[in-house]
């Protein structure tokens, strides 16, 4: 039977030492707390337990290990070492800041690096002594962005999927990374790759057009040969854990308590870890300026300021600590007199009762992060008061912010508008602050954890469908046992070869596409059996495929179908290129105003090239030019073809199907083989005899019978023809 594996680099409980004596508590962070609200997920949770290695013997490990096995969790053991170069050093130091957009904080360091690479394989090796055949493998966050590749390496078929908890940056940031390839890479190994919001989509494929050239079609890429998804999950709370809340005994005794210190003032509340991404400073100044600018509010407000501590052995949270810290003395000194005190500080976490009372009897829940991945607090608080009362401000920056659109929406650097937002929120009515809320409960309530995690999942199962629907037809070794069998029980074989993407692989330079040895040794061998006709067809121009192939054999096709090689040269029909006059000035104004674009005219064909312009514009302009096209060939007589990097405007009836029937028709052959890789390829498979064997190169739908997984398996099948 098939289980989830949820790795994650904390586990949901934490070990600790008291009095020489190991004991768990839960563990702090939205992952740990939300994941554990689903049981049905948690057939085995693999992640570190929280102490180093150093500080445990050997007797210590093996209660450790005994003790979290009842709970189906498996402690990855980490020393001090990895602790300060892989978790304080690379993850918190380098990634963490990078993808909030704070790269002023981002530290660029090898061995830091190399301390991430080497515990993501240790992960790793914790996985594959727990998975089996079909269970899905769950990975959470950017602590383990190159595990999932890691494991796909010694698992092809296994089930991964992966979720990002945090955003991801703008390629502009991004780049500055010099891992980011194999970053992309690992995060590529996962079957399912998931993210809080839509734009951390777009930024992603963005990354993956930009870094590794891969294009996507609503969110589903072809990687190596396989299907892979990227889509948003707006990760959901436990909603009635904290919507049942306001019942509990110990919940109403600690609203009590807080009411007994604030009285009856109206309470602003914020609760964050204490981290630079926060915007805890500027929230703070915000709150000072609403003081200043609305003193009739001196004294009747409270502003309750909770901050969990954090990474407390890292410079810049150290730093952190002392401006929060600062700030709070002045504008309590500044403010405060001996009756009030504008800012109650908490610095400390708070039991699960505490918090969900603040959250009650807040009036104001302030959550104004730089820029957050989802931000799970802003939810609590609206499931938390039934009443659908109090008024969430929230940063436009945080994740949370795209579901939540219901909140007070604020700039986070603009503390007047912050300020005159508390003002606003301070001032409405009990009838403005249901209607906000009650929407924003109904779809917490419809879209909780459960629902976010079973989502998740069942977009995994579906994504295994789809890759299973292309392996049906996929050139397994018995098709290819078949074919080669075929091939040798006949006498008289037509072969007809694509060049580009089929028989060499395209790169960023297309224009260095020309054969090398191995190649030339193969078609050679093949060409030489006198019971084979071996026909290339490729879209390049005469002049190209002569000079690059004139050493072998070989019946050429050049221009799609337009010029034919037997002995000479011949075009398939007279010429039409009249139309060139008026497509030529249209696409010259899209290479002026594409830079990086150019236009390559061919006999029967122009090409507007985009390969080495930027992917965002060039993207604009492709459809620009695709609509403009549409238009003004309908009264031509021709059409394009939109290629890879490519949009070609010829003769419609020109084609390489026309081109293939010339040697089809010849004779009667009693073996046709045809491979392509493209779209100009189907025109070519939908001319074949029943009879024959067709092959295209990578997954997608097409005519051809087979899909072939790339440029190096043809290359052995044609090996195995000579």
């Amino acid at each position: 039977m098939k289980k989830v594996i949820v790795v994650a680099n904390r586990l949901p409980i934490t070990a600790v030492k008291r009095s020489k004596q190991v004991v768990f508590q839960p563990s702090v962070g939205g992952l740990a707390t939300g994941l554990s609200s689903v049981p049905d997920l948690r057939s085995v949770w693999i992640g570190w337990p929280g102490m180093t290695s150093e500080k445990l013997n050997s007797n210590e490990k093996e209660f450790i290990e005994k003790r979290l096995a009842e709970d189906s969790f498996r402690p990855v053991f980490l020393n001090q070492n990895d602790l300060d170069l892989y978790y304080n050093g690379f993850c918190n130091k380098t990634i963490w800041p990078l993808f909030h957009h704070l790269i002023q904080y981002a530290v660029f360091e090898q061995r830091l690096w190399q301390s991430y690479d080497r515990v993501n394989r240790i992960f790793r090796d914790m996985v594959l002594e727990v998975a089996d055949p079909g269970d899905i493998i769950w990975i959470h966050d950017y602590q383990l962005m190159l595990l999932p590749d890691l494991i796909r390496e010694q698992l092809p078929n296994a089930t991964i999927g992966f979720f990002l908890h945090i955003p991801f940056p703008s390629f502009e940031l991004f780049r500055f990374l010099p891992w980011k390839k194999e970053i992309i890479n690992g995060i590529l190994g996962a079957d399912l790759v998931g993210f809080h919001t839509y734009s951390y989509v777009k930024y992603f494929l963005d990354s993956i057009r930009r870094i590794l050239g891969l294009e996507n079609t609503y969110g589903e890429i072809i990687v190596n040969n396989r299907l892979v998804k990227v889509d948003s999950f707006p990760m959901g709370i436990d909603y009635d854990k904290f919507s049942n809340a306001a019942t509990d005994r110990n919940v109403k005794r600690e609203i009590s308590r807080i009411r007994k210190n604030v009285g009856e003032k109206k309470i602003i509340l914020s609760v964050d870890r204490l981290d630079y991404t926060k915007g805890m400073p500027g929230r703070l100044e915000a709150f000072e300026y609403f003081l200043e600018n609305y003193p009739e509010f001196k004294g009747k407000v409270t502003y309750i300021f909770v901050a969990v501590p954090s990474r407390t052995k890292v410079e810049d949270y150290r730093f952190l600590k002392r401006q929060v810290d600062e700030l709070v003395g002045k504008i309590n000194g500044d403010h405060g007199t001996f009756e009030w005190m504008p800012i109650w500080y908490v610095y400390s976490s708070v039991s699960f009762s505490t918090l969900v009372a603040l959250y009650i009897i807040a009036d104001i829940a302030l959550v104004t992060p730089l820029r957050d991945g989802m931000n799970l607090v802003a939810k609590e608080y609206i499931a938390s008061n039934v009443d659908f009362k109090g008024t969430l401000i929230l940063s436009e920056t945080a994740g949370v912010a795209e579901e939540l659109g219901e909140a007070v929406i604020i700039n986070p650097a603009n503390k007047v508008e912050i300020a005159g937002a508390i003002y606003d929120a301070l001032s409405m009515t009990d009838k403005r602050q249901i209607k906000r809320n009650k929407d924003m409960h109904q779809r917490l309530q419809r879209y909780n954890i459960k629902k976010w995690a079973m989502d998740f999942t069942g977009t995994l199962d579906s994504v295994k469908k789809m890759q299973e629907d292309l392996n049906t037809k996929r050139f397994t070794m018995d098709a290819k046992n078949e074919l080669v069998a075929s091939y040798f029980a006949s006498s008289n074989r037509l072969l007809l070869l694509d060049y580009d993407g089929t028989l060499v692989h395209i790169g960023e330079s297309p224009e260095k596409a020309d054969p090398d040895e191995e190649l030339l040794r193969i078609l050679t061998a093949v060409t030489d059996n006198e019971k084979n006709e071996v026909v290339i067809l490729s879209g390049r121009n005469r002049e190209t495929l002569e000079n690059w192939l004139a050493s072998v054999n070989l019946k050429l096709v050049a221009e799609h179908g337009a010029w034919i090689k037997e002995k000479e040269w011949e075009a398939i029909e007279p010429p039409m290129t009249d139309w060139k006059k008026e497509i030529r000035p249209v696409l010259e104004m899209y290479v002026d105003r594409t830079p990086g674009s150019f236009i390559e005219e061919k006999d029967f064909s122009l090409v507007w090239h985009y390969r080495n312009c930027s992917p965002e514009l060039a993207q604009v302009r492709v459809k620009e030019l695709k609509d403009f096209l549409l238009t003004l060939v309908a009264n031509l007589n021709i059409g394009f073809i939109d290629g890879k990097k490519v949009i070609e405007v010829k003769d419609m009836n020109i084609n390489k199907g026309k081109a293939a029937l010339k040697w089809i028709t010849k004779r009667d052959w009693d073996f046709v083989l045809a491979i392509g890789d493209d779209c100009t390829d189907e025109d070519m498979f939908s001319v074949l005899p029943d009879t024959a064997y067709s092959l295209k190169v990578g997954l997608g739908s097409s005519k051809a019978k087979f899909n072939v997984g790339s440029v190096k398996e043809v290359r052995k099948l044609l090996e195995a023809l000579a």
